[in-house]
């Protein structure tokens, strides 16, 4: 296990280079998106119309933001549970998507889709919104504004710590981990 310093968006030899267990330190863009946008990407995909960003080579986080306190960018910003957005994410991985953050395991399809594509999850610390809200220093609607807490957003992120947990080889540390309890 590393630990690195990554500029967002990054190439697909960045992800290539992750290792599952690697801590990682994100700076740049990063977008938000969650369950209901997730559809509407999806169906937009569906019906063959653009979607609100380019995903290629972009990371999406997969968070539920709280109202931003007085002088702060966004509140809490806490991961959600990736495997909601499973039934959407080959879609978007094969678009170029080379990185997601959030919590909890994936699907085997996922994780296919990810050695596919050579893209990597992260997850980020369930539970420390407020202090992972401290790296966040630019929050901006993009699109589905009436989406509210879903709607995508667009982030500027400062050294936002997480974890590598499926690589682009399909090692997962989550796997990993439970293995080695038996």
């Amino acid at each position: 296990m590393t630990e690195r310093n990554i500029t967002v968006p990054f190439s697909k030899e960045t992800a290539s280079s992750l290792r599952s267990g690697d801590y990682v330190y994100l700076t740049g863009t990063i977008f938000v998106a969650r369950d209901a946008a997730h559809k509407r990407m999806y169906e937009a995909l569906q019906n063959h119309q653009p979607l609100p960003f380019d995903v290629n080579g972009q990371t999406i986080y997969y968070m539920g933001p709280s109202p931003a306190r007085e002088g702060r960018p966004i509140g809490s910003a806490g991961p959600t549970t990736a495997g909601r957005m499973d039934r959407y994410t080959p879609s978007l991985l094969d678009l170029g998507l080379y990185g997601m953050i959030g919590k909890g395991k994936r699907t085997e399809e996922v994780k296919a889709s990810i050695v596919k594509n050579g893209a990597v999850y992260f997850a980020a610390v369930g539970g420390a919104g407020a202090l992972l809200s401290k790296c966040i220093k630019k929050s901006e609607t993009i699109a589905y504004p009436d989406l509210g807490a879903e709607a995508i957003l667009k982030l500027e992120v400062e050294n936002f710590p997480v974890i590598v947990v499926i690589d682009s080889e399909g090692n997962d540390l989550y796997a990993d981990v439970m293995a080695s309890l038996s």
